[in-house]
């Protein structure tokens, strides 16, 4: 095993985890709700008189920090090395999985485990434990 150093960025993730963390602080202590990014979205499924704003505002959020940070920085371009139909196949089970767990990795991982949750560190560990997992099939065993 070696360490890709060019991929090593500790200071850049550091400043993205903090501004996770302040942004879901924000938003539990201004608004009194859990940045779990599954259920955002699910609430404007259903939407509820005086709940779409903050939930479109957040969105919102989410697709204008990379154009602003574009602004200062050059954004690096995704490299995906899989097809359309294990994308979309990937994307259904990842949605069916959050609606399974009551929650997804952003809900549990972060906002969750921040709130000692004993059901975040389940959902957590099993999350995490799936990913080991499947990376080690497809690294090791199927390639």
């Amino acid at each position: 095993m070696t360490i890709q150093w060019e991929q090593f960025t500790p200071w850049a993730s550091l400043a993205g985890g903090v501004a996770i963390g302040i942004a879901a602080a924000m938003l539990i202590l201004f608004n009194g709700r859990i940045a779990g990014i599954s259920g955002i979205v699910g609430g404007l499924l259903r939407p509820v008189r005086g709940d779409v704003d903050w939930r479109v505002a957040f969105i919102a959020g989410m697709f204008l920090a990379p154009l602003a940070y574009s602004v200062f920085a050059t954004v690096p371009t995704p490299q995906i090395d899989a097809d359309s139909p294990l994308l979309v196949i990937a994307g259904l089970l990842v949605g069916i999985g959050t609606r399974y767990g009551s929650g997804c990795t952003s809900g549990h991982g972060v906002c969750g485990l921040s709130r000692l949750s004993p059901r975040s560190m389940v959902a957590t560990a099993i999350f995490m434990s799936a990913g080991f997992i499947t990376v080690f099939v497809v690294r090791h065993l199927v390639a």
